[in-house]
């Protein structure tokens, strides 16, 4: 293990998050909220600080990065990026709980959107910049950082891509994997700035369509306002609505769209579930909820909205979805569960994941029927190797221990079944609202110091898919035994 690397990469990440903290600081000169704006130096000195002793003490000439080494760095990187991050809120005295903090910063760079904030409208408007641009950063993840300052080693920077991106395959769009990062940022960043121009059209103003189009584009759902988008335009929903769910398509598909490859991206296999996913629900929902609110043009916006807000895993809401049907409120807990697409920002299991799950089911039912037949598991044009099979059914055995875990630890509080679960299932696939106690007009401010913690580290899980967080805090991994 090459632990002075490890140290190396952290540093260098978390020196880059001292000069993102500038930008809210910028924001909280721009308003003359002087509060707001030591806070942010001091949070912005904390960075530096941390990260130049990170960089000072790992000094070394050995500059590989393996498998190990990149799902380490990955996990402690995320870990400090969020407890500094936090550092504003409780130094301004906005969140005056520290631990309360640290979740408001881990749902914000995990995009997942939960918040404990029960008055969104009396925080200043930095504080409500770096809550949303948390969101933009930790969408696509620390890639342009990493990118920056591990060398030019394609099999080094594979291995931390492959621990932070979403999905059960990763794979370079161009031979370098350096410009493979810059070409998605570069589609994310494109995307960001159009949908900013459409909210501006629909006269949304400047700071808001700024704050909301970091949220949709990390699909995160942090807002300005404690009804999140219920008391904007329909045009301004249908935006944000549009947006949401292409956010949740996966990149490499735009890629392909910008090479012109149009058969190509439209005829993946991903993509097409993942429409008709959206598409089934809307339609199922519409009609569940038409009688409530007696026109089929409301009833098909708030079933649109909510169902991409679920299924990307944004969080955002227009209506208080706590009071649909049973059958409505069931689609969107199973849509919390599925998630957007592999490579997105989106959050969940993945559309990819879940298709090959139900590929090898019917393998095996196949093989039951019909013992002596050979057959592979196409996707996507190929043939699955028994290494993906192996990694995505392992991946759902881990994933189902850990929510059965973190939901009985939750499961402490005194609150109902149904609150605890949402709970978990909304951290855990970074969706951000549940049901019941924690709904879309409620919060997760009444849970203890205890079940915070727990969240947190649900969003942590949920973010980084497992393996990182588990491999970093397993003993095994620090043990001289297998050095």
């Amino acid at each position: 293990m090459n632990y002075r690397m490890v140290f190396n990469i952290i540093g260098r990440i978390v020196m880059a998050e001292a000069a993102l903290l500038l930008l809210p600081t910028a924001v909280a000169l721009y308003y003359g909220e002087k509060t707001s704006l030591s806070a942010f130096l001091i949070g912005a000195g904390i960075a530096l600080f941390v990260g130049l002793l990170f960089v000072l003490i790992s000094h070394t000439k050995n500059r590989s990065i393996y498998a190990g080494e990149g799902f380490i760095s990955v996990a402690f990187a995320w870990i400090l990026l969020s407890v500094i991050g936090a550092v504003p809120f409780y130094i301004s005295g906005e969140i005056p709980n520290f631990i309360d903090a640290v979740f408001e910063t881990v749902s914000g760079f995990t995009t997942t959107g939960a918040s404990i904030l029960t008055d969104v409208e009396a925080m200043s408007k930095s504080m409500l910049f770096w809550r949303s641009f948390t969101h933009w950063v930790g969408g696509m993840g620390v890639l342009v950082f990493v990118m920056a300052i591990v060398p030019s080693n394609s099999k080094g920077t594979m291995n931390i891509m492959r621990a932070e991106m979403p999905g059960p395959i990763i794979g370079k769009l161009v031979p370098k994997i350096k410009n493979t990062a810059k070409i998605l940022y570069l589609i994310y960043i494109a995307l960001t700035v159009l949908e900013i121009i459409f909210l501006l059209a629909g006269k949304m103003s400047l700071f808001e369509s700024v704050v909301h189009s970091f949220g949709t584009a990390g699909t995160g759902g942090f807002g300005v306002k404690s009804n999140s988008i219920a008391g904007y335009t329909p045009y301004l929903q249908w935006v944000i609505t549009i947006f949401m769910l292409i956010f949740g398509i996966n990149f490499n598909l735009f890629y392909l769209i910008l090479l012109r490859r149009f058969r190509t991206a439209l005829c993946s296999g991903e993509f097409l579930c993942y429409i008709g996913i959206v598409a089934a629900s809307i339609g199922i929902i519409t009609a569940n909820i038409y009688s409530m609110y007696g026109n089929f043009s409301e009833a098909f916006r708030a079933s649109s909205f909510q169902v991409s807000s679920i299924v990307t895993t944004t969080g955002y809401a227009t209506t208080d979805f706590n009071l649909w049907p049973g059958l409505s409120k069931g689609i969107l807990l199973i849509l919390m569960f599925i998630g957007g697409c592999a490579g997105s920002t989106a959050g969940g299991l993945k559309v990819s994941r879940v298709v090959m799950l139900f590929k090898l089911i019917g393998r095996e039912i196949k093989k039951i029927l019909h013992p002596r037949s050979v057959s592979r598991i196409r996707f996507e044009g190929g043939s699955l190797s028994e290494t993906t099979i192996d990694s995505v059914t392992v991946y759902f055995a881990i994933y189902i221990v850990c929510f059965v875990f973190i939901f009985l630890l939750l499961s402490i509080e005194s609150f109902g079944l149904e609150t605890n679960l949402s709970a978990t299932a909304a951290c855990f696939n970074n969706v951000g609202p549940g049901f019941a106690g924690v709904g879309p007009a409620m919060n997760y401010s009444a849970y203890s110091d205890f079940s915070t913690v727990v969240l947190s580290f649900a969003m942590l899980l949920g973010r980084l898919e497992i393996f990182p967080l588990i491999i970093a805090l397993s003993p095994s991994t620090w043990s001289r035994k297998y050095r």
